[in-house]
């Protein structure tokens, strides 16, 4: 269903039915604008070929959705034709091919009780944009990945919010079968009362091998309309299905026909948007991003809108999409469970007091919008951030240039959602900023040492576990209390960190590590380069030399390494990402 805020002008208005939907004397259907420009973008989005000319035809048939016993919209010339979309599915990249993209006026809800039944004419005569596909969907999952594709191609053009909790989007599939080897297709079976995509799926899981099993015990299958029923599971035959001339298309006599001008079809051609799946191919190419990122971005527009200006500007987009959508969505989405929509002004309910209340699937789409429209709903919440978007730039460089660690920056950026202030601030104030400084990290190392001689030579003697126990008393010493994180390990200034001459019987160990190059390690973050566990193929040589390691470490060098959120080299340590 096009995002309207109103149906199809009338000659005169009734309160309860409008009077085209019940073809009361004098009243004469006249289409607006809109509609028109959506069903022209619709078929430019989807590649398809845009006639001079259409028209709009009367369908008539007796149902009791329609009371006037006709429905108006468009049969041998439609708004357009042809076209096909491309969407994701397998691994792969799939087309499938539009027959056409054509306005058509809604028709009411049928409702179906024990012992009665009812119409509910709300939706009659609002604006419907049907769009039909070639028989080339050849499985139920296809037909989900179809529509999904479909949806995001609507909902990113600005056609339709596709909210089908309110019935802005329905689908009526038509199922055929054919034996192997063949080309021509079979009976075509239309289902209804499909509510979800997922029923969709499920409908056609059951109908195909149905109608396989049908032929296969050799029972013909006639053109039919069947209802889904999504508590049993299977489908129902409801009636046979009518051919074109069954009902009496004619030119409706009420509307002119359609003949666009370049240059009001230049104006629409104006409003055409990038399609979703050429927006992730850009992103991947431009920006450097894996495809499940690039693919959160294509599904949601407004996120991708967010990071597209900082990827521009970014050393790292790759990080920053990182930060956006493992971070900055997940507090979007925390704050979005604590916000609620205003109540209307003078009522309870969240419709303007001029609109029409909807009835049954809620058939008035786009009622309000992020925008303020009716002044009832807020603005969406990536809108209303306290923090400006080069907060979060200035946040992930800190990060980059290893003044920030990760896991303090987590909460920088807490505290930046919560409260707007710079990053730089919140790092001053809160004294998170990491210690870089060479000497000043070389004292500390002296000092550590000095206060624990025996876990130095446990260290010296093979037991790599020791060095945890240093790294943990260096990490607890004030003024940094932690700051200092160890990024890159440095044999040769741990040799001389941990073998100075303690008197004349110590053994100096820095010439093991003067041939070994810079050894650069994800899980032990930088500046205390001076402390680092020797290399393996060196052990057996330091347990030749008479100093035999303990068999097991010492429970409290484990105990404080673990306080201190180090874990063994090759894992990676707590909040480390």
């Amino acid at each position: 269903m096009v995002r309207l805020r109103q149906r199809l002008r009338c000659a005169a208005q009734h309160p309860r039915l409008p009077p085209s939907a019940s073809a009361s004397p004098g009243c004469s259907p006249s289409p607006t604008t809109k509609p028109s420009r959506l069903t022209i973008l619709t078929g430019l989005l989807l590649h398809s070929t845009i006639p001079a000319r259409a028209k709009f035809d009367r369908k008539n048939y007796f149902y009791p959705d329609m009371p006037k016993n006709y429905q108006i919209t468009q049969y041998d010339q439609p708004s357009t034709l042809g076209g096909y979309l491309e969407f994701e599915f397998a691994g792969a990249d799939r087309r499938i091919g539009i027959t056409r993209a054509h306005l058509e006026e809604d028709v009411g809800k049928s409702f179906h009780f024990d012992r009665h039944s009812g119409v509910d004419f709300n939706r009659a005569g609002v604006p419907l944009l049907e769009i039909v596909s070639e028989p080339e969907l050849t499985s139920p999952d296809m037909a989900y990945a179809f529509l999904n594709a479909l949806k995001e191609l609507l909902v990113h053009g600005g056609i339709s919010d596709c909210d089908m909790e309110k019935g802005m989007v329905r689908c009526d599939v038509n199922v055929s079968v054919r034996p192997v080897g063949t080309a021509r297709l079979g009976a075509k079976i239309e289902i209804k009362n499909l509510n979800s995509f997922s029923g969709v799926r499920r409908a056609l899981e059951y109908e195909i091998p149905r109608q396989i099993a049908a032929l296969n015990a050799g029972r013909p299958l006639v053109q039919s309309t069947r209802r889904w029923d999504d508590a049993t599971g299977c489908t129902e035959e409801m009636r046979t299905k009518e051919d074109a001339h069954d009902y009496r298309y004619f030119p409706d006599p009420d509307l002119m026909p359609f003949e666009p001008t370049d240059d009001w079809l230049a104006e629409v051609r104006a409003r055409l948007v990038e399609r979703p799946l050429e927006r992730k191919r850009r992103f991947m190419r431009d920006y450097g991003i894996p495809a499940g990122d690039a693919e959160v971005f294509k599904q949601d527009l407004e996120l991708g809108n967010y990071f597209e200006p900082l990827a521009r500007r970014s050393a790292n987009p790759k990080t920053l999409a990182n930060w956006i959508i493992n971070n900055l969505r997940a507090k979007l989405a925390e704050a979005a469970e604590h916000e609620a929509p205003a109540p209307a002004p003078g009522g309870a309910g969240i419709l303007p007091a001029q609109a029409d209340p909807p009835s049954g699937a809620g058939i008035l789409p786009a009622l309000v919008d992020g925008s303020g429209g009716a002044g009832i709903l807020p603005a969406p919440l990536l809108q209303r951030l306290k923090f400006p978007p080069d907060a979060l730039l200035e946040l992930v460089a800190l990060v980059e240039n290893r003044t920030l660690s990760s896991s303090a920056a987590q909460q920088v950026f807490a505290e930046m959602f919560d409260t707007g202030r710079p990053p730089a601030d919140i790092v001053r104030d809160k004294g998170l900023a990491q210690v870089s400084d060479p000497n000043a990290l070389e004292a500390l190392c002296d000092q550590v040492i000095a206060a624990h001689p025996g876990p130095v030579a446990d260290y010296r003697a093979g037991k790599a576990a020791a060095l945890n126990f240093l790294k943990g008393q260096v990490m607890r010493l004030q003024p940094w209390q932690g700051q200092s994180r160890p990024r890159r390990r440095n044999p040769r200034a741990e040799a001389q960190a941990l073998n100075r001459p303690r008197g004349p019987a110590a053994r100096p160990l820095a010439s093991r590590y003067e041939s070994q190059p810079d050894l650069v390690s994800r899980t032990v973050p930088a500046p205390l380069a001076q402390v680092g566990p020797p290399p393996r193929r060196r052990i057996p040589a330091l347990h030749a030399s008479g100093f035999p390691p303990r068999s097991r470490p010492r429970q409290v060098a484990v105990g404080q390494a673990a306080s201190c959120g180090y874990e063994t080299p090759g894992r990676r340590p707590p909040g480390e990402v």
